[in-house]
Parts: structure tokens; sequence; C-alpha cells
């Protein structure tokens, strides 16, 4: 990710459909020939496609312009025009199609499986040719029709990584390095602040049918909801995720305020990411004095947010580490399970309810209906 880029503008435009042709057949020994003129061929269509192995939009944004192929003109005994070819062009998963202008969403690619294709711009119907006007009254017509214009959208494309968990802390947090020893990702690691300047992604593997992807995103800072540091470019590469580890460097002269700091920036930014479920992580316990700092800290968070869980871990002498493994695997499996269940019990709801009579005086209790726990 040399070349990492999120966002691009770029300029779209489907082609144009071909002109119909204004033609007779002329033949020796044939006086009245007729009209022969053939259509135009079908403008290009603009579709996108999402591709797995393409990991940014740093080529999209450096090449800006795309347009689809013109439909060829209609040419004498019948022949039509050949279609414009279609412009295709590859996104990486979690892109969302937003008008430059309004910012309207238009498309957001989440769910979509390999090579799924959608038609963003149809290319113009190609024109008739003067076969198609002949009438009884009009055996010569000089009339063919034009071929319709394509169409032209100026776009905002914004990538979201699609990730299971996110990581989030002040620079030199050691979000990295946590990042480093559960998985095979291999992000730059350095004594000083903003060594992550884009997004790393690593896979911890659970198990042989399970994996979890976590995103460590660069180091937020006091005030980045209003844009200062690099951190606030990145967190929407987090809103996608299932939960959040929080970070924080206990050996930090505020590392008393830091949770705060950090939940009060996500707020700023999106109330929906503090929302999610999280655990914190006080690091660095291995550093004398820091325990009693990761204690406070654990204390602190209990009050106010009792279920949350806070896990006191070293990263550089890997101690705690197998519980945070525990408790990602748990929170991501959690989540998983409760999705499943909501959507069985959606399922089972509506079938029930297609399968019986309602009396409209009856009060209506769907099966599945029970709150979770996880329901706000």
């Amino acid at each position: 990710m040399k070349q990492f880029a999120d966002e691009a503008i770029i300029e779209v435009t489907s082609g144009k459909g071909g002109n119909g042709c204004v033609s007779f057949r002329r033949e020796k020994y044939v006086p009245m020939g007729g009209p022969n003129g053939g259509d135009g061929g079908k403008g290009g269509d603009v579709i996108f496609c999402v591709k797995r192995n393409v990991k940014t939009l740093a080529n999209i944004r450096f090449k800006r312009f795309f347009k689809a192929k013109n439909g060829g003109d209609g040419m004498g005994w019948n022949k039509y025009g050949k279609d414009g070819e279609d412009i295709v062009i590859a996104v990486p998963p979690g892109t969302a199609i937003r008008d430059a202008e309004t910012k309207e969403l238009i498309k957001e690619f989440t769910t979509e499986s390999e090579d799924e294709q959608f038609v963003f711009l149809k290319g113009g119907n190609g024109g008739w040719g003067n076969v198609h006007f002949k009438s009884s009254t009009n055996q010569a017509p000089r009339t063919a029709n034009k071929g319709q214009p394509g169409e032209y959208r100026k776009l905002l494309l914004e990538m979201s990584i699609m990730a299971d968990v996110g990581l989030v802390g002040f620079p030199n947090a050691g979000k990295s390095s946590l990042l480093d020893a559960f998985t095979n990702a291999r992000p730059k690691i350095a004594p000083y602040p903003f060594t992550t300047k884009i997004p790393n992604l690593g896979v911890l593997r659970a198990d042989s049918e399970q994996d979890v992807i976590i995103a460590d995103i660069p180091g937020i800072i006091e005030g980045a909801s209003e844009g200062a540091g690099l951190g606030i470019r990145f967190l929407k590469h987090i809103s996608r995720t299932a939960g959040l580890l929080f970070m924080i460097d206990c050996s930090d002269e505020t590392c008393l305020t830091a949770y705060k700091t950090l939940c009060d920036e996500l707020e700023g930014f999106s109330k929906d990411l503090l929302a999610k479920p999280h655990i914190v992580l006080c690091n660095k316990i291995d550093i004398e004095g820091v325990s009693e700092n990761a204690a406070k800290i654990a204390e602190e968070i209990k009050k106010t947010e009792p279920e949350t869980k806070v896990i006191p871990v070293s990263v550089a002498s890997h101690k705690g580490l197998n519980d945070v493994r525990i408790a990602i695997l748990g929170l991501v499996g959690e989540l998983s399970s409760w999705k499943e269940k909501k959507t069985e019990a959606k399922a089972k709801a509506s079938s029930f309810m297609e399968s019986r009579s309602v009396d409209e005086f009856m009060e209506e209790q769907l099966p599945g209906s029970e709150k979770s726990e996880y329901d706000s």
C-alpha cells in the first residue's frame, strides 16, 4: 500500500448510440430496391465491479476520466452498427459511490461477491435506419434517427476498509505492535509517534473456519474530530467494524484521561462509533510503576461502563496477549451469533405471520421479538 488512496473524484461518461443510416438498394436490374439503411449500435455502459485483490483507489484516482465507447453508425444493406464497448471500473470491497456535488449515496459495495457488476450509466440507444420508416405511402423514406447521447456524472468514491475489529489509540500507544504480534501484517514500528500513516490490516486466525480482520489506523490526537492530526481522516475505516479495541499507553502522563479523550473524539466524528462494543487495553505494564496506572484506569471505567472489559497487557513482553485474543474472538463471535439469531427470528416471524390470519383487534406478538442485550 505504498500509494494508498481512500478517496477519488472521477468523471464517467457512457457511450453515445450510433446514428441510423439512410440508404437504398442499388443493383443492376433492380430498379425499385427500396430502403436498406441499418440501425446504429448501442453505446457502451459504465459498470462498477468488486475486485478483492484491489486494495486502494490509487489507480482510479490517477486516471480520473472513464468513458465507454460510442456505438457504430448503421450502414447500407441493412448492416447494423457495432455496439460500443463497456467501461468496467474495478473497486475494492467497502467502496461507496456518491455524487461529487450533492454527496448523495448512490451505491455501497459491502456484500457484493467477487466480480458482481453494477451498471451505473447505460449507453445511448442506436438510431433507426430508414428501413424502419417504409410504408405503403412512403416507399422511399429519407429519414433516420440519430443515436441517443450518453450520460455523464461526476462521482466521489470513498473506500472504507472492511474489518471485524478496529484499533483506536493515541500515537505510539502500541497498536502496530499488537497487530504485528497477532497477525502476519508487518506494519512499521518505531519509538516515535505517527509511524503509522495509512491504515494497516491484519488477519487473526481463530480456527480453521474463522478469521478475524483487525484494522490499525493512524493515531488519534486531541482535537482530531476538528481536523487535527491524521486519525480523523481514517476514522471512517473503522465505521463498519463489529467492535473496537482502545489501546492506552499507561506509561504516558495523560493516561488517566486518555480513554475519555478518545471517546470524545470518536463521538465528535460519529456517535455510531462510540456505540460499538469495545475492549480497553492498558498497555506497557512491564514498565515499573505502570501497573498502578492500569488499575486506576480500570477502576474509573468500571464506574460508568461496568460491562466494558479492561485488560492490562504488555505487548512488548507478550504479557496478557492470550487474554486479549480470547476477548477479541469472544467479541466477534457474540456479535456474529447475535446477528444470525436476529436474522433467523425475523425469517420465522415473517413465515409465521404469512400462515395465519390476524384479527385487527388482537395484539400481535412476533417470535424473536424479545429484547436482546445488544439492543439499544
